[in-house]
């Protein structure tokens, strides 16, 4: 007897003749058979849909217009000497940009939050850059223009904080960043750097936006100590020569104090200060930088003091200017002032200053002034009250006067020039004049 041993054949004969079955699609049961599955399912693509309309209505795409063009014509050739009179072209608000944008063949406008390439002999709009976004301020920088705008920043604070670079030509985009330059910024430049001024911070950077330094009360703190002073404010800026020049006012100091610093440090987390000093005063402003050159108003003391590379005082000169010129800290923090080839130019309010481009040492003074001039068809043109003055450069001397309709405005004028088009930033107004 077998113990443990099944015969396995039993029952062989139920077993059907022929080739095993295979399993089609058709045996397995739908994964939509079920509504538990149809509801999933529905849920996935509602929620898929809904996201992606947040994201898109959100986005900076969502919220741009960007209408570009192509390179703009030239213009006619600039004549040899400024013409006997000058009529105006057109006009256009421009209310985020303090001084007139003209580079290339181009005139942009800022206003709210769009800014405009114009054709300057028409005031025609050649381009558009839109945002959802209100401008705080505009400028030309590296032959560009560059706009900043207010945006939610730091801890959701509202900021200027997003900046963007546009060809002015044709309006394409150029660079954009995000950066931490604060309300009511102004931008000034040497040429190779931009530094955004606010009250506790400012923000630099070269021309593909990248930030080169930070100074003051940076809004995010990494490094900590690295900083040369905290609890400061800022009165006015300057910058040439890849320095930048600031008016601090400090807890503990006996005066205002001047200090310079490099625009791109050699350490990028900490600023590179050339110098730093104790002001002989209070309420001081700044007034230019040129070469190693610096030069500060005092208004206690009613004097220019001017500043080498070092610190040192090299010079100081009387000035003589209304007290209500020297009252107040410049309009966002930076002098309204202008350069040419052999002098730099200073708007005090009420008179116009120049300065030797070498050494910054005081040359003539000009009463009547509107603001400072620029070199427009190879002469030095200033705006003066009533029109245009045009004006030997050496000496200061009128070689004429132009007479300019500004239909009732009377306050400070800021000039730029687009080949043969002179224009006039008239408070939020710009103006083409030929």
């Amino acid at each position: 007897m077998i113990i443990g041993v099944e015969d396995v054949l039993a029952g062989a004969s139920e077993v059907p003749k022929g080739p095993p079955r295979r399993h089609t699609h058709a045996d397995r049961p739908s994964p939509w058979s079920r509504r538990r599955d149809r509801v999933i399912a529905a849920v996935i693509a509602v929620v898929a849909l809904v996201t992606g309309t947040i994201v898109w209505a959100g986005s900076e795409s969502r919220a741009t217009i960007s209408e570009t063009a192509s390179p703009a014509p030239a213009l006619p050739v600039t004549p040899p000497a400024v013409p006997a009179q000058l009529s105006e072209l057109w006009q256009a608000e421009s209310d985020a940009a303090p001084v007139p944008i003209a580079a290339g063949n181009a005139v942009v406008t800022a206003n709210g939050g769009e800014l405009d390439g114009r054709d300057p002999l028409t005031g025609q709009v050649r381009w558009r850059y839109a945002r959802d976004l209100r401008l705080c301020t505009a400028a030309e920088a590296w032959s560009r223009a560059v706009a900043v705008y207010r945006k939610g920043g730091v801890n959701n604070e509202s900021a200027c904080s997003d900046v963007i670079g546009l060809d002015p030509s044709t309006g394409h985009r150029m660079a954009q960043r995000t950066g931490s330059a604060q309300l009511g910024t102004r931008l000034v430049t040497d040429g190779t750097y931009v530094t955004a001024f606010g009250p506790t911070f400012l923000d630099t950077w070269r021309d593909d936006l990248v930030e080169t330094d930070q100074y003051g009360k940076v809004p995010v703190l990494v490094n900590p100590d690295k900083q040369p002073r905290v609890g400061c404010t800022y009165g006015s800026i300057a910058a040439a020569s890849s320095r930048v020049g600031v008016i601090e006012r400090c807890p503990g100091d006996p005066g205002d104090r001047i200090t310079v610093f490099r625009a791109a440090p050699k350490d990028a987390d900490q600023p590179q200060v050339s110098f730093s000093a104790i002001l002989p005063g209070h309420d001081a402003r700044m007034v230019a930088m040129s070469g190693d050159y610096v030069a500060v108003a005092m208004p206690d003391q009613r004097e220019l003091v001017l500043y080498g590379a070092d610190g040192m005082q090299v010079a100081t000169y009387p000035l003589d200017l209304p007290a209500s010129d020297l009252a107040h800290d410049p309009a966002g923090g930076v002098p309204a002032t202008s350069s040419t080839a052999s002098n730099v130019y200073w708007f005090t309010g009420s008179r116009l200053m120049a300065f030797s481009r070498d050494t910054l040492t005081p040359l003539w003074t000009l009463t009547s002034a509107l603001g400072p001039g620029i070199v427009f068809d190879h002469q030095l043109v200033v705006p003066i009250q009533g029109g245009l003055a045009v004006l030997n450069e050496q000496n200061g001397a009128t070689i004429r006067t132009i007479g300019v309709d500004r239909h009732g405005y009377a306050g400070p004028v800021r000039l730029t020039a687009a080949g043969p088009v002179l224009v006039e930033q008239r408070g939020s107004t710009l103006a083409a004049l030929r």
